[in-house]
């Protein structure tokens, strides 16, 4: 929101005053005679010898710091032009006043995105174009005691004025073609009207590898000029603005693209309007990423998966369908637009889930397929051992999003290989059972040889 109060120079006067007199202003070579230069400050207020041009410094660094210019009583200065002011990147507050300003040109503050506060007040300004400040977020533009002319130009000024929330405004005044002198807020010019952009879609939907065509029809006085935004667009295009509606073709198109704004723009000498709308791009699946597996928290074979709309996931074991369960399930942990990144999950897999696995992903539009081989421990008896067990690291895991994997049809399952590890495992307790007995009847002969043999009394 800008605002339009009149703080005036004086508190900025005084605070100059202040530093002179301390002595916090230094010479450099770069700061002209009329002006004294600080590290974060320039006040150039002696009307005599004056300066003809914006300061800027010597070396561009130099610049970096200053914080605040400020600049009255220098009639011979009649322009901000191209990269002057942009030497000061981290300008925040600008004075010019009591000047002879005439104009500022259109790319007078594209660096200073810090700007907050400007003050033109008491120069020549017959006129003033919106676009040098139409990307800065200030909080104080001040434009009082122009000589403006009544014109198109000025009408974002007015625009402005009435956009207000609250009383408080500038005495704003322009003279018309009689010399006649209106309050701004009164002024009215005919075919001087805001732009409009419209869209003939705004939810753009193409099949990968078609063609599309995009229309924006604008509306204004004086007729806007129209440009097309099309940030990161990868598919090849062409825009036609010289006629109403403007168009823009898009072929051959990518699905790199899916999930892209296009935006049309229209601007006039009064202010500017955009429309957008957002391209989705329908495409087969593409696995574009699947590799052996890794040990977490559980063991994990990772995938990525491209497609719109979202791919139903279905794994093979050894070329027979795998039926998932609470032991061996699909995880999709990021979503990136129509892109799915995840993995197999498997809970303490031994070496009957060794072998090979295929990924199918498939949607309306098609389906791809990637295989990789798993080894997780090898067979008993083999002389390898068993593989470590990892560290634990607790994964964070979402449902699967990708559509329900099972199929009761399967050959193989999860469930038959949790019953043959069963079987193991019992095998293990009768073997350490026996070996437990075997332990306690040693245990009880030992005792009995001890305590049993005859005293030297030839009492038992």
């Amino acid at each position: 929101m800008v605002s339009w109060r009149w703080l005036g120079p004086g508190l900025t006067r005084l605070w100059g005053l202040c530093c002179a007199l301390l002595g916090c202003w230094h010479s450099t070579p770069a700061c002209p005679v009329s002006c004294r230069c600080s590290s974060w400050q320039i006040w150039c207020a002696e009307p005599a010898p004056g300066i003809v041009s914006f300061p800027v410094p010597q070396r561009s660094t130099e610049g970096d710091n200053v914080t605040e210019i400020y600049i009255a009583n220098q009639h011979k200065l009649e322009s901000i032009n191209d990269n002057e002011v942009g030497f000061y990147v981290g300008l925040k507050n600008l004075t010019v006043v009591d000047s002879g300003l005439r104009f500022v040109s259109r790319q007078a503050f594209v660096k200073n995105v810090n700007l907050q506060y400007i003050n033109l007040s008491r120069n020549k300004l017959s006129s003033l174009s919106k676009k040098p400040f139409r990307h800065l977020g200030l909080s104080d533009l001040i434009l009082v005691d122009n000589p403006f002319k009544c014109s198109c130009e000025i009408m974002w000024i007015k625009k402005f004025q009435e956009a207000k929330f609250y009383s408080e405004t500038q005495d704003l005044y322009c003279t018309d073609d009689n010399n006649k002198r209106t309050a701004l807020l009164d002024m009215k010019i005919p075919n001087c009207d805001l732009p409009s952009a419209n869209l003939s879609s705004y939810n753009i939907t193409v099949v990968e590898g078609k063609s599309i065509t995009l229309y924006c029809d604008t509306t204004g006085g004086p007729p806007p000029n129209v440009s097309w935004v099309l940030t990161n667009l990868v598919s090849n295009h062409e825009s036609d603005t010289s006629k109403n509606p403007a168009s823009l073709t898009i072929k051959n198109v990518s699905s790199m693209d899916s999930g892209l704004w296009i935006s049309c723009v229209a601007e006039n000498i009064v202010g500017e309007d955009q429309a957008s709308a957002k391209l989705t791009v329908f495409f087969a699946p593409n696995i574009t990423f699947i590799e052996s597996p890794t040990p977490d928290h559980h063991w994990c074979i990772p995938f990525t998966v491209k497609g719109n709309p979202k791919p139903t996931l279905q794994w093979f074991y050894e070329g027979a369908i795998l039926n998932e369960s609470e032991y061996i399930c699909t995880k999709i942990y990021v979503i990136n637009q129509s892109e799915y990144h995840g993995c197999l999950q498997l809970d303490n897999p031994t070496h009957l889930n060794n072998g090979a696995y295929t990924l199918l992903a498939k949607n309306e539009y098609g389906e791809d397929e990637k295989r990789v081989d798993a080894h997780f421990m090898s067979v008993p008896g083999d002389g390898d051992g068993p593989i470590v067990d990892p560290d634990v690291y607790e994964y964070e895991t979402t449902p699967n999003d990708l559509g329900d994997t099972t199929n009761n049809s399967n050959q193989i399952t999860s469930t038959d290989v949790s019953n043959k590890k069963d079987e193991d495992s019992i095998t293990v307790y009768v073997v350490v059972g026996i070996a437990a007995l075997v332990c306690t009847g040693l245990v009880i002969m030992l005792i009995i040889l001890k305590f049993g043999r005859p005293s030297k009394f030839g009492m038992k």
